[in-house]
């Protein structure tokens, strides 16, 4: 096995944020990766018939799904799914999205997702995303640092040290040139075209987003901790990434890994994990296998599906706000999460399953609930075993500052999880 050492693992996962500045990128960045393992591209738009190759992926939007089918299917097969996304909170570009205030030329964005939104300010970056071309044609775009929040000075309001707030759409929208004499509402789309290499009037749409520009960085007093933009939740995608690298050659279940768009708006698109994408992935391997009416019911009701989405790692300066007795750290093993509201859709079944791969790889997990005073988040967890009727679990790797432009997490965690992941798959 390769990528599962902490030098290694890191360097990769730093690369992967850098090539990965929005879901379009990610999923293409995935792809790239699968195909020098010998994975194929399949169409979604034909039907799928019985050349599918047993190694293969498709993306749809923002989203991926991967596969390693067995070599002879029985009757005691069935999909061992790790699921993740690949947003994560941002600013998004409007339409005009150039707006004129004071003499700056202003981005005219939104915000995308629950960011934390002032760590955001005074950070230097770039805009990312796909355009759409009146042909029908997607071209993926990304520039270099072009933009800046700016934060007031507290000369110039002294409550800012008491008590920060921040209107989105006063506050929050990037600086990104002085206004000249002429400026159009269409700048920052012509600009965009201009790096896509196509025309300004063969735009159509876009999608395009704020990413930050400061490359990961490895930091603490043993060099112990990994800072970067996307780990909610790229630190999932990049660890199934690895797990699935790694099951070349090895005799599998149905190994599936789906990497979804939009968890941060709710999940409820095409791409998302509340659309049909992974029902029609599995619908469709399911025909190739063999399985059709009542034994694809039978099928999913052998399956499982691990939930990947980064945690809470308890926060030195804010321990009330955790658990009195469960008190996760980082780099102490990924996480196993619980809520009884089913907030994770974690139960003592798919707890076992997960245990069982952990213990499989030697890799250690810690358990994660939240304080009963404290809202908890959710994940694509529930929504996949509400949609599929599969058994589900959540785990994660732990984080500081989650949702913020530049989160944190430790560099013994991301290869923990691949480890975990890969015995998940390859366990017979």
């Amino acid at each position: 096995m390769s990528g599962f050492e902490v030098p290694d693992y890191t360097q990769a996962i730093s690369q992967f944020v850098v090539d990965s500045p929005t879901s379009y990128h990610a999923a293409q960045a995935v792809a790239a990766r699968l195909e020098k393992r010998g994975f194929k591209a399949v169409d979604e738009t034909v039907a799928w018939d019985s050349s599918i190759p047993a190694r293969g992926y498709v993306i749809r939007d923002g989203a991926i799904a991967a596969w390693c089918l067995p070599s002879a299917p029985s009757e005691r097969t069935g999909f061992r799914i790790v699921g993740a996304h690949t947003d994560s909170p941002a600013l998004k570009l409007k339409p005009q999205g150039a707006i004129v205030r004071e003499g700056w030329e202003m981005i005219n964005a939104e915000i995308y997702g629950g960011a934390l939104e002032n760590s955001w300010l005074d950070r230097e970056v770039g805009l990312a995303g796909r355009l759409t071309t009146y042909d029908g044609a997607v071209h993926l775009v990304r520039t270099g640092p072009i933009a800046r929040t700016a934060q007031v000075a507290p000369h110039l309001d002294r409550s800012a040290h008491e008590n920060l707030h921040l209107d989105r759409q006063a506050h929050m929208l990037p600086l990104t040139a002085l206004a000249g004499e002429a400026v159009s509402c269409h700048d920052i789309e012509n600009y965009l075209c201009e790096q896509a290499g196509i025309s300004p009037d063969q735009l159509a749409f876009h999608d395009v987003f704020t990413y930050l520009v400061q490359p990961p960085s490895v930091f603490g007093l043993h060099q112990e901790f990994l800072a970067s933009s996307r780990l909610d939740n790229l630190s999932s995608v990049h660890a199934g990434l690895v797990a699935l690298e790694n099951l070349a050659g090895t005799e599998t279940d149905a190994a599936v890994f789906v990497a979804f768009d939009h968890e941060e708006v709710g999940s409820g698109t095409r791409s998302g994990a509340g659309g049909p994408f992974l029902q029609d992935v599995l619908h469709g391997l399911a025909a190739v296998m063999g399985f059709v009416g009542d034994g694809e019911r039978a099928l999913l009701a052998r399956s499982s599906c691990i939930s990947a989405d980064a945690g809470h790692s308890v926060h030195p300066n804010y321990g009330q706000l955790h658990d009195p007795q469960v008190r996760p750290l980082i780099n102490h093993g990924p996480l196993l999460k619980i809520n009884a509201r089913q907030r994770y859709a974690t139960d003592a079944v798919g707890g076992a399953i997960w245990k069982r791969a952990c213990k499989a790889a030697g890799v250690p997990t810690q358990d994660f609930v939240s304080n009963n005073s404290v809202p908890c988040g959710t994940t694509i967890g529930p929504i996949t075993a509400s949609r599929l009727g599969i058994t589900t679990v959540d785990v994660g790797i732990a984080l500081l500052s989650m949702h913020s432009a530049r989160e944190m997490c430790g560099v013994e965690d991301g290869p923990y999880l691949a480890r975990a992941l890969h015995a998940y798959w390859a366990e017979n």
